[in-house]
């Protein structure tokens, strides 16, 4: 059997995310691949990240999902 390659084996905290960043997250009601547009943390205890899925934008496929600044994110290589 051929084995998967491992697509996400480092893990960053969600503070170090950058726009562009490819991360494993919970979005859409799944767990999938988003690139990151843009990043937001006007509230200080959460980070909101405009993200959408694969690698190319489409607004009407983008969305907002949150993080606790320490909590760790699997990125994709």
């Amino acid at each position: 059997m051929k084995k998967n390659k491992v697509l996400f084996d480092t893990k960053i905290q969600a503070f170090q995310i950058k726009p562009g960043d490819r991360i494993i997250a919970y979005f859409r009601n799944k767990m999938q691949i988003c690139t990151v547009k843009s990043i937001s943390n006007s509230d200080r205890t959460n980070i909101t990240l405009l993200v959408f899925p694969g690698e190319h934008y489409r607004y009407s496929s983008s969305g907002t999902i949150q993080f606790k600044p320490k909590a760790l994110v699997d990125l994709v290589d």
